[in-house]
């Protein structure tokens, strides 16, 4: 199945039939990736009185109850709202769904005890086009990303100054496969997260930042159309499925 889509007034089509996910799935296991200083995830059946909501223990359906954090559990996306006094939800920031995309790989520069990525990198591998989302996924790249945990280990962040860049081509939606876009312990200073959405001084609230995703290393960088579907929380984050789509 084919769509046709208007991009930049270019006509591209996508093949429909081949996704490529790159989120990662929430899971009731210490599989689950973790940050943020967190437990992993809950999935548990609910239990009212003598009944368990579990076919396998006599009850008709399956009835689970779910406890997570968005930020800290899996591939979200998220709005200004996340450092805004104001609240701003993501379900209301984001209002359409395919966007023009730009896969990237980038191997961070250490400064000091820090793995950094630099404007430069991303000046360069960007090499004059400007997609609507750009999708960042950093080198080395394993599968151990799916289930690994962060806490206190200082992962690679992006440089304030990158993230300007970022904001002042007009991308719209950044994408990362690490919990943050920040530095792990900044002491709330949150340089990027600034930088990209334009706060305080004159927020960008349609625009977001998806973190934790996994590019798997199939997926070759270049363009590709990008569908961002989240979960319709009434929060400054949710739960997020990023899916790709090459162009024929």
């Amino acid at each position: 199945m084919h769509a046709t889509f208007k991009i930049n007034d270019t006509l591209l089509t996508a093949d429909l039939s081949k996704p490529l996910d790159i989120s990662i799935p929430l899971c009731n296991s210490e599989k689950n990736p973790l940050a943020w200083y967190l437990e992993a995830p809950k999935i548990e059946p609910v239990k009212l009185d003598n009944w368990v909501g579990k076919v396998s223990e006599g009850a008709s359906v399956n009835f689970n109850t779910i406890m997570f954090n968005p930020h800290a559990h899996g591939t979200h996306t998220e709005c200004v709202g996340h450092i805004s006094k104001e609240f701003h939800s993501v379900n209301e920031a984001l209002q359409s769904f395919f966007f023009h995309a730009k896969v990237i790989s980038v191997v961070p520069e250490t400064i000091g005890e820090d793995a950094v990525i630099p404007k430069s990198q991303i000046e360069k591998v960007l090499n004059g086009t400007i997609p609507e989302a750009l999708i960042i996924r950093t080198l080395p790249n394993t599968a151990s990303k799916k289930h690994r945990h962060y806490s206190h280990t200082n992962w690679p962040y992006l440089h304030e100054e990158a993230a300007l860049l970022i904001r002042e081509l007009g991308i719209q939606h950044l994408l990362i496969d690490l919990p943050s876009v920040d530095k792990e312990k900044d002491e709330g200073a949150l340089l990027a997260h600034k930088a990209f959405w334009n706060y305080p001084e004159a927020p960008r609230y349609q625009a977001t930042i998806s973190e934790l995703i996994y590019v798997p290393n199939s997926i070759q960088d270049g363009e590709y159309l990008l569908n961002l579907q989240i979960a319709p929380f009434h929060n400054d984050a949710a739960p997020s499925k990023p899916i790709l789509y090459t162009y024929i």
